[in-house]
């Protein structure tokens, strides 16, 4: 890898619920009270009181990674049950209403408020962030270029969110829906140079479109202030395994076009157009449909482009160290996503939600203790 390690950052956003009900609670302050006696900065809080997001500092692998996510996780559903509350990981809740929750007072989440209004308060959605170090800012504008391909085949994996205020959406993940009403959200478009880059944030802060990088909410993102590519497309998952094999998969991605790039061989850039095709088929059916092979102008099932993909990455994944993490991914395909096993669920009970919210909530806990 050229001397370049490939470091990871994983955040996680998880709902807050009470038990009894199944409903989102607005006990937030307890959870971060707690968490932050014993996680200190990787514990904070988000717009709505009733989310909590952890984050691991930088790992230098995956084996670290799955040791600090299952340690947050662990120690805030341990917080969260102290409290008479439990933490749930899905990309929405299935009936609790944005309407009914508040919103965390803060200086930067008041003047989104302000700004976005009621598109901000209905923002009750919960995702999986990825970040992958990266050698310069320069080489990190390409790579996003060329990883934008791979957002719809990474989204459709974590595909976990096809409720919304006591809906069955008909979508696999309803969560991209509700945030594209944000600016500057989805596929970035394309970039030439760090730059460039970096001119269209400067524009956009010259003009009061924004005060800093942070505002540019990309499905993919050039991280305005650490040296990172930051992967934001996904779901929250429901499993400890489901985050760290799709971290696992995204790494491989970054080390797969690096790799490329150091060869001098070109992956080929797609426009935001045609890759806003897959997304929308990732969104709507999730694994279980079909994408675009842009290379050959025709539909193929999205479990054979994923099969297609971890082919792709095959040859970096051992030096990685992460085959062990990335074979979960074969059953993900057979299993379903966190939403194939929601709907199950709620299929099997008659539409009961609250049996979808309590299935929720022993997914999120599955190997924590």
């Amino acid at each position: 890898m050229a001397n370049h390690v490939f470091t990871l950052g994983v955040e996680e956003e998880f709902q807050i619920i009470d038990p009894e009900t199944g409903e989102l609670r607005s006990h937030m302050h307890q959870v971060i009270e707690g968490g932050y006696k014993m996680l200190k900065e990787q514990v904070k809080a988000e717009m709505h009181t009733s989310v909590v997001e952890v984050g691991t500092g930088i790992c230098q692998n995956i084996q670290q990674a799955r040791e600090e996510v299952t340690h947050l996780r662990k120690v805030i559903a341990e917080v969260a049950i102290q409290n008479g509350l439990r933490i749930g990981s899905a990309g929405t809740h299935p009936y609790s209403r944005w309407q009914d929750q508040t919103i965390t007072n803060h200086p930067r989440y008041n003047e989104i408020i302000n700004e976005l209004k009621d598109v901000a308060r209905g923002n009750l959605i919960f995702g999986l962030h990825v970040h992958t170090g990266i050698p310069d800012r320069e080489t990190g504008v390409h790579l996003m270029n060329a990883a934008r391909y791979f957002l719809p085949h990474i989204y459709a994996l974590s595909t976990n969110s096809p409720f919304w205020e006591g809906r069955n959406t008909g979508f696999k993940s309803f969560r991209s829906k509700i945030f594209d009403r944000f600016p500057r959200t989805g596929i970035p478009d394309v970039f030439q140079s760090a730059a460039e880059y970096d001119d269209y944030i400067a524009l956009l802060v010259k003009t009061n479109c924004i005060d800093n990088g942070k505002k540019i909410w990309w499905d993919i993102r050039l991280h305005p202030f650490f040296q990172t590519i930051e992967w934001r497309v996904c779901d929250a998952p429901l499993r400890v395994d489901e985050t760290i094999a799709i971290t696992a998969l995204i790494q491989a991605v970054m080390v797969k076009l690096y790799k490329l790039m150091q060869s001098n061989l070109t992956f080929r850039i797609y426009s935001r157009a045609l890759i806003n095709e897959n997304k929308w088929r990732a969104s709507r059916y999730g694994i279980e449909g079909k994408m675009i092979d842009f290379g050959k102008q025709t539909e193929v099932s999205t479990k054979d482009l994923v099969y297609e993909l971890l082919d792709f990455v095959d040859d970096v994944v051992d030096e990685l160290g992460s085959r062990h993490e990335l074979k979960y991914i074969y059953q993900m395909l057979e299993q379903g996503t966190g939403a194939d096993r929601q709907l199950a669920v709620y299929n099997h009970t008659n539409g009961n939600l609250k049996s979808v919210v309590d299935y929720i909530i022993s997914e999120t806990h599955h190997g924590l203790f």
